[in-house]
């Protein structure tokens, strides 16, 4: 069995970097033409370097309204989309009583806000295509938490719910909507925010021994959004090598 996406369109938003940047390379690498977002415009030359010429970049700010306008009515305009990846979000780590207004609107925004609004415009596409596969990146923190989580698990708990509803709705049209919730993963932003000891503590803490790497979670994503999977929806997948159970 092969995973081939070969004549497939798929989005990947937050494709710039980390576990979105390899689920795009792992798309285009299996025949799918990819569009991109990041922040910035500057990633353009970058991302279509890497990518090739299947690749499209876009430049979306989440938090800003009219920046995520008219990247939605972008994506209202696409001929078509089959595949809808759902990994941009932001992450700050404290306690509750440190938490700004400011903040919490930028996570809901980013995190909760723009993957509701561009699954709506993904369904519709796939609607009229009787055809599609969305995955949404949760986190490990979507399912257990621990302290300084409040606002960024009150967001990834968000898109686990989102999902299962869009899973009921979407189900008859033959669109299969899935999450999957990675653990520690070694990754640009997992280095920023640990030291190498923290980071040594984790990998302690995980079964396996080790933090995943980046095609770890993209594989996941690759499955539950090609033809191999055709009865899977409304689920979450957790790589995490065991963390969330031992």
């Amino acid at each position: 069995m092969k995973m081939d996406f070969t004549g497939k369109r798929a989005l990947v938003t937050g494709g710039s970097r980390g576990i979105g940047l390899q689920v795009a390379r792992d798309l285009v690498d299996a025949g799918a033409s990819v569009i991109i977002t990041s922040t910035r415009e500057a990633d353009a030359d970058r991302l279509t370097d890497t990518l090739g010429s299947d690749a499209e970049h876009v430049a979306v700010d989440f938090s800003d309204p009219e920046s995520t306008k008219t990247f939605l009515d972008y994506v209202r305009e696409l001929p078509e989309l089959h595949v809808c990846v759902n990994n941009a979000a932001v992450a700050e780590h404290g306690p509750y009583d440190t938490t700004t207004e400011a903040y919490w609107h930028r996570a809901v925004d980013v995190n909760l806000k723009a993957p509701y609004f561009t699954t709506s415009i993904a369904a519709d596409h796939m609607k009229r295509q009787r055809y599609g596969r969305i995955v949404n990146i949760s986190s490990i923190w979507g399912h257990i938490s621990r302290q300084g989580r409040t606002v960024y698990a009150t967001t990834k708990f968000g898109i686990r719910g989102m999902s299962v509803t869009f899973a009921l709705e979407l189900a008859s049209s033959n669109v299969l909507v899935n999450v999957v919730s990675p653990g520690f993963t070694l990754t640009d932003m997992a280095r920023r925010n640990y030291t190498e000891e923290e980071l040594s503590d984790l990998r302690g803490r995980v079964p396996m021994g080790r933090l995943a790497e980046t095609e770890d979670v993209s594989r996941a994503v690759l499955f539950l959004a090609s033809d191999l999977n055709s009865y899977i929806t409304g689920q979450s997948l957790i790589v995490d090598g065991g963390f969330s159970v031992a």
